[in-house]
């Protein structure tokens, strides 16, 4: 375990000048927002424990004039077993300005927190990814469930970030639920590009640059990352952090998912779903992937789309279809931890096929490939996963993953020869049925 730890020697930084003005009612006049407690812990000794079970010991914490509380509490950190400073802010600077004085004694890449948050990750995923991608500032990204008030990071498909699409934009476009969460993996060139202390926004100017020199991505994680900032966060935080949620989501423990087929399960059944325009949800769809999301499993969808080989729709185009159904979803107050598709088609003789994806791949269900990718991606045991869909050819996939299955009777009516001996663990109506009788099973 140690050896684990000791990997990572990066210091950590962490903004927590906030005022905390929406929680007033909790916090009063003088309480700085990143001591408000829950479950008796200030959020900040969170952010805290989680650095130091990764071996994060250095800690500078920004502070404004009321920041004594937290001074007070933390002290030099050897009560923590973390050795803490301060740099305190005599007027706010804003979310990047202290970085000026940060820069004076730290000169490698750092980590960056927002003192509002209660944090469980494994900073060595995200470290690591930092590194692999030569990022210059890398972004910690997952969905939420209201993406239509929330920044949006927009990223090409390999993770290099493109532009902030802001919530104050009008949204007449289907996008995709990538939230910045307020978590970095900040590059030293950053401190070199910041200068002297100076008034300055993160992300309006910081990440605005480092998107705009093409050096920022995007690192995607399903683990526990939440703004406290308003009564309801606050009292929804601390529910999860009593329930055990918090610390389960951290992808140093094996995750469980619910593995979901796209077509006749998320959206109504159209066999030549080629365009936008034909992606239909289904009217429980967003309730049940409300329900997951609010539960131990992650939502994962795992689709064949052979209109791309068969050259029926674009790459894009499929891309734009999943953007629909994750604006629709998160509409609806729910999201996707992932969205997995196969574009091959072994069969051949069709006009206007793509011949490159025409072959026996393995990722095609019922072969495996793509929740073995989601698995890796997400710490994931299949054994205790489920696979829910509308054909016998997803049981089978459910079956040769290991995973428990579900069979839904609303979808896609044609029988599949093939996989008649395929058998499910349960058949459903709909799939809010489904998860609920998967969440009931989880309860006995």
């Amino acid at each position: 375990m140690l050896d684990h730890l000791h990997r990572i020697t990066m210091k950590a930084l962490i903004q927590a000048g906030g005022a905390g003005t929406r929680l007033r009612s909790i916090t009063g006049d003088n309480l700085p927002k990143p001591m408000v407690p829950i479950n008796g812990k200030p959020i900040l000794q969170y952010q805290i424990e989680n650095l130091l079970e990764n071996g994060v010991a250095e800690i500078t914490i920004v502070i404004s004039k009321n920041g004594q509380p937290i001074v007070d509490y933390f002290g030099d950190g050897s009560k923590f077993r973390a050795k803490i400073d301060y740099i305190e802010e005599n007027e706010p600077l804003g979310t990047a300005g202290a970085l000026g004085y940060f820069a004076k004694k730290c000169h490698e890449d750092f980590l960056l927190l927002f003192g509002d948050l209660m944090v469980d990750i494994d900073w060595h995923r995200f470290i690591n990814y930092h590194n692999e991608k030569k990022s210059g500032l890398t972004a910690f990204v997952h969905p939420n469930a209201h993406p239509f008030d929330s920044d949006l990071l927009v990223a090409d498909p390999t993770g290099k970030i493109l532009k902030i699409d802001s919530k104050n934009n009008v949204r007449d476009y289907f996008y995709k639920n990538v939230t910045n969460a307020g978590l970095y993996v900040v590059g030293e060139e950053v401190l070199d590009y910041i200068g002297e202390p100076h008034k300055s926004d993160f992300e309006k100017e910081v990440l605005k640059h480092f998107i705009e020199i093409g050096k920022a991505y995007a690192y995607s994680s399903s683990e526990y990352v939440k703004d406290c900032g308003t009564p309801d966060r606050y009292e929804s935080v601390g529910k999860d952090e009593r329930e055990g949620t918090v610390k389960a989501k951290n992808l140093s423990h094996k995750q469980k998912a619910i593995f979901l087929d796209r077509d006749g399960t998320i959206n109504v059944f159209n066999e030549f779903v080629n365009n936008p325009d034909k992606f239909v949800l289904q009217e429980d769809a967003a309730e049940a992937i409300k329900l997951i999301n609010a539960s131990s499993y992650l939502a994962i969808c795992v689709t064949n789309q052979p209109v791309i080989a068969r050259g029926e729709a674009s790459f894009e185009t499929v891309g734009e279809i999943h953007d629909k159904m994750e604006t629709l979803l998160g509409k609806g107050g729910s999201y996707l931890n992932g969205i997995y598709f196969c574009p091959h088609h072994p069969d051949k003789g069709f006009p206007g096929e793509r011949p490159e994806l025409k072959f026996d791949c393995d990722c095609r269900k019922p072969k495996i490939g793509m929740l073995l990718q989601a698995a890796r991606e997400h710490n994931i045991d299949l054994s205790s996963s489920w696979m829910v869909g509308d054909t016998k050819m997803d049981v089978q996939t459910g079956i040769n993953a290991g995973c428990k299955t579900i069979l839904l009777t609303c979808g896609d009516h044609r029988p599949l020869p093939k996989y008649d001996n395929a058998q499910p663990t349960l058949t459903c109506s709909s799939l809010l049925e489904a998860i609920k009788t998967i969440l009931e099973i989880e309860r006995k």
